[in-house]
């Protein structure tokens, strides 16, 4: 998979540059701000970009603006953000303004090598990859759509928020996938999302309808 890098702290990019060329990644650059890495972007055409948050000169949300633009710019790249903080208002944005190929990662889920590749790899083809606490801020923001889902449809909707396939989901849950499908089809009748189709495209209706 070809990538570009943006992040500030040297320490870490050159340890995520390190990680990638070992599994086997082409890193494409590695640069420090959101303006090198918009260029960058433009100039190579990746499959993803891996961005930070906050980033020089000010240091506040110009890495997130950035992802914004590319995806506006560049559709078909995918991108993941990386964070130490849950940009609520932004995630949303990221999320239900291109419902392909995104991703928002704590930093602390980097130090666990597996869970950040196969992030990695399932933004890269497409899909979404979210991680649990950003889910679970996003769905608290609002109390009254989820009121009416069970303690269990509250599970299904936050695995599948975060990107996991039916499968997955059932694996997590320890239930069978026609469990989770029934499921799946209760949260879209209560949330009347039932006309909706496709699995990022669900997501993405999900989101937006609690964003409401």
């Amino acid at each position: 998979m070809r990538v570009i890098l943006a992040e500030d702290s040297t320490l870490l990019r050159e340890g995520l540059v390190r990680l990638l060329v070992e599994e086997g990644h082409d890193v494409l650059a590695a640069v420090g701000d959101a303006e090198a890495l918009l260029s960058a972007v433009a100039a190579h055409r990746p499959d993803v970009v891996v961005t930070d948050v906050r980033m020089p000169p000010t240091n506040s949300d110009e890495g997130l603006k950035a992802a914004l633009e590319i995806r506006r710019r560049f559709p078909e790249v995918g991108v993941l953000v990386l964070s130490q903080y849950v940009e609520q208002r932004y995630a949303v944005d990221l999320l239900t303004e291109h419902a392909d190929g995104v991703g928002y990662l704590l930093k602390d889920r980097v130090v666990e090598v597996e869970e950040f590749l196969d992030a990695l790899r399932r933004v890269g083809e497409g899909d979404v990859a979210f991680d649990p606490e950003v889910v679970r801020r996003l769905l608290a923001r609002t109390s009254h759509p989820l009121d009416v889902l069970t303690e269990r449809e509250r599970q299904v909707l936050a695995l599948m928020a975060e990107g996991r396939t039916n499968n997955a989901v059932a694996a997590r849950l320890h239930v069978s996938r026609s469990a989770v499908e029934k499921h799946i089809n209760s949260i879209f009748d209560k949330l009347r999302l039932s006309d909706v189709d496709g699995y990022s495209r669900r997501v993405l209706a999900i989101l937006r309808y609690l964003r409401s």
